[in-house]
């Protein structure tokens, strides 16, 4: 389909953007030329480099959804889980405490990366 990337400035914040998905590139400016050195800049990570995908779906899971806990594994065992992960938290009542968690375990590994990447956070 296309991929997308992500890399902030280290000096000014500024977030640069790439993608090759079809009818969007022309949405965002070209990286500058010298977006390599990583000295200046670092690439955003994606969810699963942030530890945020299967692993925290499971650690919910055991938490708060103990007894469904091998049908949320077997489910990240295959392709759509994340469709069924959704179902089954609708069906257990479960959504916003996901909602709550997920964004919990994103701000603070978000925080992480930013202190390990010497990335002033503001605000």
């Amino acid at each position: 389909m296309g991929e997308f990337r992500a890399f902030v400035c280290k000096r000014t914040g500024t977030i640069h953007y790439q993608t090759d998905f079809p009818d969007a590139a022309e949405l965002y400016d070209d990286l500058p030329e010298d977006i390599e050195d990583e000295e200046k800049y670092v690439a955003l990570p994606d969810k699963r480099e942030l530890g945020l995908g299967k692993s925290l779906v499971l650690d919910f899971a055991g938490e708060f959804l103990a007894d469904d806990f091998d049908d949320v594994r077997y489910f990240f065992n295959k392709r759509g889980a994340y469709p069924k992960f959704k179902t089954l938290l609708a069906r257990r009542g479960a959504t916003d405490r996901w909602r709550a968690f997920e964004n919990e375990a994103t701000e603070r590994a978000s925080r992480h990366w930013c202190t390990h990447n010497a990335i002033e956070i503001v605000g």
